[in-house]
Formats: C-alpha cells, sequence, structure tokens
C-alpha cells in the first residue's frame, strides 16, 4: 500500500503514488477538460452531461486501487465533491482520506514535495476518516 495524492480540479485530476524516492502520477481529464469552437471563433465549454462527474470520479477513484492513506488537494470544491462521492460510491476508499487541502496549481515535483512531507511528518494530523 502507497501513500497517495489527488490534486483535483474540475478540469483534470492528477493522481501521484509517493512511495519513497520514486512517484508516477497519471491525469484524468474530466468532461469539461473538452473545449468546442464555434464558426465564429469563440470558445466555450461543452454543456456537461448528468452523469460526466460520476463518470470522471469513478476514474479517479479507480487509479487509487492499493491506496494506504490518501491527501486530497485542489484549488476548488471539486476535492470536496469527490470526498462525498467516495463516501457514497467507494466507501472503503472515503475512510483512507486523512486530510483535504487547498492549493492552487503546484507543479508535479512541488506536490510530490508536499506529499512527502506531509506523510512523513510526525505531527499528528486531523484526518477526515474516523480512525
Amino acid at each position: 500500500m502507497q501513500n497517495q495524492a489527488v490534486w483535483i480540479d474540475q478540469n483534470e485530476a492528477r493522481v501521484f503514488h509517493v512511495d519513497g524516492a520514486a512517484f508516477d502520477e497519471k491525469t484524468v481529464q474530466s468532461a469539461n477538460h473538452h473545449v468546442h469552437r464555434h464558426p465564429h471563433g469563440q470558445l466555450t465549454k461543452t454543456r456537461n452531461h448528468p452523469a460526466d462527474e460520476a463518470r470522471f470520479f469513478d476514474e479517479v477513484l479507480a487509479r487509487l486501487g492499493d491506496a494506504g492513506e490518501i491527501l486530497l488537494m485542489g484549488p476548488s470544491v471539486t476535492k470536496l465533491h469527490l470526498l462525498r462521492y467516495a463516501q457514497t460510491h467507494a466507501p472503503k476508499l472515503a475512510v483512507l482520506v486523512v486530510g483535504v487541502e487547498t492549493a492552487d496549481h503546484p507543479t508535479d515535483r512541488q506536490i510530490v514535495a508536499h506529499v512527502r512531507h506531509y506523510f512523513h511528518d510526525d505531527r499528528p494530523r486531523i484526518g477526515v476518516a474516523a480512525q
């Protein structure tokens, strides 16, 4: 089992598996990520189907298969929507969430450094899961 972090906003999720000196990152695109061009050159987002968010969250949760502890991060409320979705649809993963933090748009290396510090710090953490 690995410590994992999810940085998520309404357009994408980046799932980080951090283990010692190594890490890997997988990106999941949401339906919001797709943009259409209209004939007049205007950019608009597609209208989302109600199931788009559920598909997005299901794909993100599927990437957390062997999670030990999970840290959710992101600039918007999408991280909280993911947590609520997990509590209903993947409760075994939801109880592994030990923190939810606001983070703008850090680089992959900044996220990995933060995750390593977060999970290797001896200070007690207040998690969102029942311990």
